[in-house]
């Protein structure tokens, strides 16, 4: 009986042994398939994402044939092909302009100031929900959070002008009310940034704090369960089970906000924008606008230059970016 058993678990073992063996061919077999044969072995997958392809490739792609407009001196008469090749003039001519430093610093810092004010709140405000233990009362408080996500932006800008208005503004007279002379919200360049970057968390916040809260849904409560069994404080369990838990998400929206730094919300600073904040409001994206659609002469290659410019800039910041976060905390998009 006991030869008998050991002969068995002696096969079992063999067996096992074996699977790597006999998974290596079938993994080299997959590999050397020919694409047609993939295609034809899984075509409902392929057609399934089939609208996407084209739509990137339409949308995404073909448009880059575009860029060459920056490289050239585009005339409508002469058409992309038949205008005139300057090379990196116009690259030169922005970089050297006396607009190039106050747009670059209005750029940064108004997304900059973002990133650090709307970075942190929806990971605050998503912890917060998730410790509440009165699920009805975490409830209301995502309502009323995420619905202005679904604002457009034209109508925020307009609830701004409302409120903050120097005549009939509600802010304005309940800053008079307590003896407060209120300032110039919507014509001082010093409030411009304030403005545009507190109106944007409260509008952005709430829905935000839906990603991390998915995130803190997958912490198995055994862990925190354990962790009140040693004594650990609710602050010590926030700080070594959910934070640790949202990290890696956390990391992957960071470096998707780094990588749209140098594009801020043009619609929003456009509509906030007017002749007496220009020294703080005025941006490479409105900036584009202004020279290449909006002057009495378009300026198309320059215009486009000065974007790709902007994207090339947002390209580095997004490789540097995440090669940082791999290093330091194994985490990124690629």
């Amino acid at each position: 009986m006991t030869t008998e058993s050991g002969n068995f678990v002696d096969q079992l073992r063999f067996d096992d042994d074996d699977k790597p063996a006999r998974r290596k061919p079938r993994q080299a077999e997959q590999r050397t398939r020919s694409l047609g044969a993939r295609l034809r072995g899984s075509w409902q997958l392929y057609l399934l994402v089939l609208p996407a392809i084209l739509w990137l490739i339409v949308f995404a792609y073909w448009p880059m044939y575009g860029i060459q407009i920056a490289f050239r001196n585009y005339t409508p008469v002469g058409g992309l092909t038949g205008s005139e090749w300057v090379g990196l003039d116009h690259f030169t001519r922005f970089i050297e302009s006396h607009n190039f430093w106050p747009l670059l610093r209005n750029t940064l810092v108004l997304a900059i100031y973002e990133l650090i004010a709307g970075f942190p709140i929806p990971i605050i405000l998503a912890l917060a929900l998730n410790a509440v233990r009165q699920k009805y009362f975490s409830r209301v408080v995502q309502l009323i959070t995420y619905s202005p996500n679904f604002i457009s932006v034209v109508v925020v800008v307009g609830m701004i002008v409302m409120l903050m208005d120097p005549q009939a503004g509600i802010v304005n007279h309940a800053l008079q009310l307590i003896g407060i002379e209120p300032p110039a919200f919507l014509t001082d360049p010093g409030w411009f940034r304030h403005v545009y970057v507190w109106s944007g968390v409260w509008q952005t916040a709430g829905f935000s704090a839906i990603i991390y809260l998915a995130a803190l849904s997958s912490v198995p409560p055994e862990l925190h369960e354990a962790a009140k069994v040693d004594g650990a404080s609710h602050l010590r369990r926030m700080w070594h089970i959910d934070i640790p838990a949202i990290l890696p998400i956390a990391m992957v929206l960071l470096i998707l906000n780094v990588g749209t730094i140098m594009s801020v919300g043009f619609e929003k600073v456009l509509l906030l924008q007017n002749p007496i904040n220009l020294a703080t409001s005025q941006v490479i994206d409105t900036y584009v606008y202004q020279v290449g659609l909006n002057s009495p002469i378009p300026q198309y290659s320059y215009a486009t230059a000065i974007g790709l410019f902007r994207s090339v800039i947002g390209l580095v910041l997004l490789l540097a970016v995440n090669h940082l976060s791999k290093r330091i905390t194994k985490a990124g998009l690629f």
